[in-house]
């Protein structure tokens, strides 16, 4: 491989500018590489928090904390508990002022990604304020779409098929509502009985529902299953949702303690551990005062499922506190299967018919990266989803059931597995965890030390790792059924959820760097707070690491 300063002087162009695009790149650019350059197609920084995607009301379904990085604290949240689309927002443009000024070139729309002749990686771009289309090119690539930027829409509830079926209401994603908000509040003043009908039960459609619900507007949520959620009667100390606790009493693919190893592979543990998440899931009902016979309890498994929201001690104007008051109508278990000739009303698959002014479809998101990869150079890569490998039977019991929820080669849910000896492409940002901001700021680290080469614990082969890969996608089907049927393949190379800390500290280990850095005794290491700033002096650690390595080879 060149030298470390040939290796940095070499171009990397990173393809997002949300939490994973902005961590990796002044990860790169603090370990020397010079030539860094962030494409987006939006106009600010962000992702999913970028300015014009977000909305009064909408709020972080995780405890405050988790979603920031070791170099920029997180300050407390403006106007309530927990942390909103503001907060998010300008943490995110914060950040970027303040570590990448001159670094990101905006309203950029990545039309194709393929390898380049000899080595490194085309792009062909286009301005979206000009029209023009260029090539550009990089020697390297990290992908940080993440899986929350392209809306997926049912074929028969599209705006197309509601101009089809004359359906005279707006219709549009939960992921532009905020840009057709004041034209929903104008047409609620405007006319009489003014109703909307939000399809989905995801963490979108509740934030949309409650928003529009204070604003005076009538609202119906239609779905079949909603969220799962944590609620308490108190907020939870931070030694108990901010530590390694919920992560233990979880499960992950390696179990490294012998608490974790009592607790999930004996009888005695199982049955702690199955009491342990049976009551998590009454006392959330009870603390938001869920109703028996509420469709609100036809939701996710907590346990078995990564779909849950972190509520608190809920709000008296929050989703489920509306719903319990009647002034959400909820139209469920139930699905949306078309517009009626009516112009004003959607027929749901048990025969109602809603009438509705407005349809917002918070119907999920489809894979960012179908249409950037010509469908040659993803099978090259190794990127796209394909049916479970033979040899991964093994690790997952009863597979038939499971079949249809195809994987991807990714290993460590970083570096697709067939491309693992090139050093040239990565992603961050697909990694699906409930702390973001810690999972992406390791991830960037290990993503950095991959490019520079450095003594790494890594497959020998694409062969193995293809093989490590499959073993995981085998255990993700096993452990979270069904959910890889729902998340699409650029949120899903690896799913973490309440395991992140253990899947964090594979990556740490991989990169020959101390691992559970948060501390603790034998009794206390469970409770111990995991904070960013146990990962602060990470880059330093690595350089200490490679000189020493160096050390050696001389």
């Amino acid at each position: 491989m060149a030298s470390l300063d040939a290796v940095r002087r070499e171009s990397v162009g990173i393809i997002g500018a949300g939490a994973a695009g902005l961590v990796t790149a002044h990860t790169l650019l603090q370990d020397g590489f010079g030539n860094v350059q962030l494409l987006t197609r939006d106009k600010s920084v962000g992702g999913v928090w970028e300015r014009q995607r977000i909305h009064p009301g909408m709020t972080l379904n995780s405890v405050y904390g988790e979603s920031s990085f070791s170099s920029l604290p997180m300050p407390p949240p403006q106007n309530q508990k927990r942390l909103g689309g503001e907060d998010m927002c300008s943490y995110m443009e914060k950040f970027a002022d303040t570590f990448l000024a001159g670094k990101i070139q905006f309203e950029t729309e990545v039309l194709n990604i393929r390898h380049a002749t000899g080595s490194g990686w085309e792009i062909q771009v286009q301005d979206l304020r000009t029209k023009v289309k260029q090539l550009l090119f990089y020697d390297r690539i990290v992908l940080c779409t993440g899986g929350f930027s392209e809306p997926s829409i049912p074929e028969s509830l599209s705006p197309d098929a509601a101009v089809k079926a004359s359906f005279h209401g707006l219709v549009c994603h939960s992921a532009e509502f905020a840009r057709h908000l004041d034209q929903i509040l104008e047409d609620h003043k405007a006319i009489p009985d003014y109703s909307v009908l939000v399809v989905g039960g995801g963490k979108s459609a509740q934030d949309v529902s409650a928003l529009l619900t204070r604003f005076g507007v009538k609202v119906t949520v239609v779905f079949e299953k909603t969220d799962a959620f944590l609620a308490y009667p108190i907020e939870l100390p931070a030694i108990l949702r901010k530590s390694r606790f919920l992560s233990i009493m979880a499960s992950h693919i390696e179990l490294r303690t012998r608490l974790e190893r009592f607790l999930h592979t004996t009888w005695l543990g199982g049955k702690i551990t199955r009491a342990f998440w049976d009551f998590l899931y009454w006392s959330s009902y009870k603390a938001l005062n869920i109703p028996q016979n509420s469709p609100l309890r036809n939701s996710h498994s907590l346990f078995w499922g990564i779909r849950t929201n972190d509520e608190g001690t809920g709000k008296k104007d929050g989703f489920h506190a509306l719903c319990n008051e009647g002034k959400i109508k909820l139209a469920a278990p139930a699905r949306a299967v078309k517009y009626m000739g009516d112009g004003e009303s959607v027929l749901l698959s048990n025969g109602t018919e809603i009438k509705a002014n407005a349809v917002i479809l918070a119907t999920g998101y489809t894979s960012s990266w179908t249409n950037i990869f010509a469908q040659e150079t993803a099978k090259e890569l190794g990127i796209g989803r394909h049916p479970p490998l033979a040899d991964a039977e093994e690790h997952c019991l009863e597979l038939h059931v499971f079949y249809e929820e195809w994987v991807s080669s990714i290993y460590r849910g970083i570096v697709p597995a067939r491309n693992i000896n090139r050093r040239d492409f990565a992603i961050n940002g697909a990694f699906f965890t409930v702390n973001n901001g810690y999972a992406f700021e390791v991830m960037a680290h290990w993503v950095s030390s991959y490019f520079l080469g450095d003594e790494m614990r890594l497959p020998s082969s694409p062969e193995e790792a293809t093989k490590l890969a499959g073993r995981n996608a085998a255990w993700m089907r096993r452990r979270f059924p069904e959910m890889l049927l729902w998340v699409n393949e650029s949120y899903s190379s690896d799913l973490a959820f309440w395991s992140w800390p253990q899947a964090m500290d594979e990556l740490l280990e991989d990169m020959g760097v101390p691992i559970m850095r948060s501390g603790g005794n034998w009794l206390t290491w469970p409770f111990k707070v995991i904070t960013p700033a146990e990962i602060k002096n990470l880059r330093e650690e690595r350089r200490a690491k490679r000189e020493m390595d160096l050390e050696v080879v001389s």
